[in-house]
């Protein structure tokens, strides 16, 4: 079905209608979930093809190379896949295990827009598409008779200001769940919640808003480790991990790309103890941006930038637009190796090309390009979970 035909029979699927599914909620995350990897990109067409499109076909096509500029795909780097080895492995092994006991659990510690939060729930989807598939989409834990709400994973953000019931509250959020009267009846529903639906893995976002100077993040980090007794696959995604307070000073390996944390420390900090605790029962793994140091480092970046490439529509674009010459370098320098600035500028940019008519990415046409993030909801500067935007441009240093 063409484009065209499309808009006749009122079907534009590069469109979306209404707001993106909210993955903080059950519903959410799976209309998310389904619709993650359907998005179909403009159609790759000449400039004599788009000239000879009636001016109602030439906007249709328009809308759609925009759309798809905005909505490019996720792509593997070297350091996503170590994240995504290691969870899906995690989980899995999990999943498995008969014997009760405590699981073991999963870190992702990174800068903001590095892609931590897409990297670990695209990971847990997969699983779970796999997963329904294996209970051939049902609930294992069903009464007979009944279809009870079935929820592999759980995705949950933690609150701005933490305390145990406001965590307990997120949860139970994400199933729609009553709260319970008090605290002690919020975490027995939580934990009825999460057996009753079979959830087998459970994501916690911006992990590092528990500073930890305070009492309050003292207990939600205790009603965490409560949690690590339930057989759940608790995966902790955030900034800064290591720095935050949860865990002491650790040494990172770089033949894994974990942390390993030394012999805990007799001390008498309430926190000493605590982050003993936790870190036992952790791996933490970094996911980094990428680097420019070396000739390996740098064909994984023109790599990644030849692959962000093969999905624009300009009809000026030359071979190896994004991928030869200085521009590599300059894109370093202007995003730091950071997924999430490289999608932003290439995004803007793709706008100022098309709507200029220019057709293709430059330098001189970045260079009009400021990138601003502004202000985020759901995402704390002061906490790390804005990047600082790299002030160099052409003459930018690392």
């Amino acid at each position: 079905m063409t484009e065209d035909s499309q808009a006749a029979d009122g079907v534009l699927p590069f469109l979306r209608f209404g707001p993106p599914p909210n993955r903080l909620t059950h519903q959410g995350w799976q209309q998310w979930r389904a619709v993650r990897d359907t998005f179909v990109p403009a159609p790759k067409v000449t400039l004599d093809e788009y000239r000879a499109m009636s001016p109602r076909k030439r906007a249709l096509h328009d809308i759609h190379r925009a759309a798809t500029h905005v909505n490019l795909r996720m792509q593997e780097t070297p350091m996503s896949a170590r994240v995504t080895s290691l969870m899906r492995t995690r989980i899995q092994n999990n999943a498995l295990k008969f014997e009760p006991g405590t699981l073991d659990r999963l870190m992702i510690n990174g800068g903001g827009y590095q892609g931590k939060t897409a990297t670990a729930c695209e990971t847990a989807a997969a699983f779970e598409d796999f997963w329904r598939d294996l209970h051939h989409q049902l609930n294992p834990n069903a009464l007979a008779g009944t279809r009870d709400l079935y929820a592999p994973v759980a995705y949950c953000q933690t609150p701005v200001k933490a305390t145990p019931m406001g965590l307990c509250e997120a949860i139970l959020d994400f199933y729609g769940a009553p709260y319970g009267k008090n605290l002690r009846g919020r975490v027995r529903n939580l934990r009825a919640s999460l057996h009753a639906h079979c959830t087998t893995v459970l994501l916690l976002d911006d992990i590092t808003r528990l500073k930890m100077h305070r009492e309050d993040d003292q207990d939600t980090l205790d009603l965490i480790r409560d949690l690590m007794s339930l057989n759940v696959t608790l995966v902790l995604i955030d900034v800064n991990i290591p720095g935050s307070g949860l865990l002491r000073e650790g040494r990172h390996d770089p033949r894994t790309g974990q942390v390993v944390f030394p012999p805990a420390k007799r001390g008498k900090s309430h926190n000493d103890e605590a982050a003993t605790q936790t870190e036992r029962r952790f791996d933490l793994i970094n996911l980094d941006p990428f680097s420019y140091d070396t000739p390996p480092d740098i064909a994984a970046w023109v790599d990644h930038l030849a692959g962000i490439q093969d999905q624009l529509r300009l009809f000026d674009a030359p071979e190896g637009m994004l991928s030869t010459g200085s521009m590599p370098e300059y894109l370093f320098n202007r995003t730091h190796g950071i997924v999430g600035l490289l999608k932003r500028l290439i995004e803007d940019g793709c706008t100022r090309a098309m709507e200029t008519g220019r057709e293709a990415i430059t330098r001189d046409l970045l260079e009009e390009i400021t990138i601003n993030l502004g202000n985020v909801p759901g995402r704390d500067g002061a906490a790390g979970e804005i990047p600082d935007i790299p002030t160099g441009t052409t003459n930018g240093k690392r």
